[in-house]
C-alpha cells in the first residue's frame, strides 16, 4: 500500500493510540538509524523525548529529503509508526526503496491552519513524527510542540528552521554520481551532514556519507582542518 493519507480528524484519531496505551516499540528509549549516520547523534540514535531538527537545505534538491528518509527508514523497519505532515512532495514510492515500512506510516500533505492540532495528535500516538515548519509558526507553539514530545515519548523531527532543538542536521554540500560522459542514471549522491546542538550535541559533528546509502559501508576517519572543533568522518562503500 502507499502510506496512509490522513484527512480530517475522525481519521486522525482513528490513527492514534492514547498517550496511556503501551509502547508499540517496546519501551525503547532510542530508535534505531542508520550505522552511517548514528555518528551525529548524541545517543546513536533517535531518542524518545528529543527533537531532531532538519534545516532545509541552501538549494533545491539539496539531499535533505533523503536525510529524512535515512533518519525513517531502520525506526520503521524496527517496527515504530512514522507520520510526515506538511510535504506534499513525500513520496511513498522513494519511502519504500529508503526501507520505510508503508503499512506504518501516516502522511498528512495538507494539514491547513489546523497544523499544530495535527502535530500534536500525532505525536500522541505515533512514535517519529516529521513536519514542514510553517513560516508563521511561533516560538511559543514550537515550545508546547516540543515538550509534548518530551511527555508522549515521541521524536519530533521539525524540516525547517527550529529554535532550540536537541540536534539540528543540515546537508552543506552534495555531489550526484552515476552520470557518465553526458549520459548515464544518477544513482546516488555523496552528501556532507552537519549536525549542531546542545548539551551532548554541542560540539559540531560533520559527516561525509552516501544517499541512497550502499547495504555495506566502512567508516574511515579523516583529519578534521586544523582549527576546527568538530570530528570529521568520511563514509564509503565498501567493496
Amino acid at each position: 500500500m502507499a502510506g496512509r493519507m490522513v484527512v480530517g480528524s475522525a481519521a486522525l484519531a482513528g490513527l492514534v493510540r492514547p498517550a496511556s496505551a503501551p509502547d508499540p516499540a517496546g519501551g525503547h528509549r532510542v530508535l534505531p538509524v542508520r550505522p552511517e549516520l548514528t555518528g551525529l547523534l548524541p545517543n546513536r540514535g533517535l531518542r524518545r523525548g528529543s527533537t531532531v531538527a532538519v534545516g532545509v537545505g541552501r538549494h533545491r534538491h539539496s539531499g535533505t529529503t533523503s536525510l529524512l528518509l535515512a533518519l525513517l527508514a531502520e525506526a520503521s523497519r524496527a517496527g515504530s509508526w512514522c507520520a510526515v505532515v506538511g510535504i506534499p512532495t513525500f513520496g511513498a514510492g522513494a519511502a519504500a526503496e529508503a526501507g520505510i515500512v508503508l503499512d506504518r506510516l501516516a502522511l498528512v500533505p495538507q494539514p491547513g491552519p489546523d497544523w499544530p492540532t495535527v502535530v500534536a495528535a500525532l505525536i500522541d500516538g505515533v512514535d517519529v513524527v516529521v513536519t514542514a515548519v510553517p513560516s508563521t509558526v511561533s516560538a511559543s507553539v514550537a515550545d508546547r510542540l516540543a515538550a509534548r514530545a518530551r511527555q508522549r515519548g515521541s521524536v519530533l523531527v521539525p524540516y525547517g528552521r527550529w529554535d532550540g532543538a536537541d540536534v539540528t542536521l543540515q546537508v552543506v554540500r552534495g555531489i550526484w554520481q552515476g552520470l557518465g560522459a553526458g549520459r548515464g542514471r544518477l544513482r546516488r549522491r555523496e552528501v556532507t551532514i552537519s549536525a549542531r546542538g546542545r548539551g551532548a550535541a554541542a560540539r559540531p559533528k560533520e559527516l561525509t556519507v552516501w544517499l541512497p546509502g550502499a547495504e555495506t559501508t566502512r567508516v574511515i576517519p579523516r583529519s578534521a582542518p586544523v582549527g576546527r572543533p568538530e570530528t570529521a568522518l568520511r563514509v564509503v562503500a565498501s567493496a
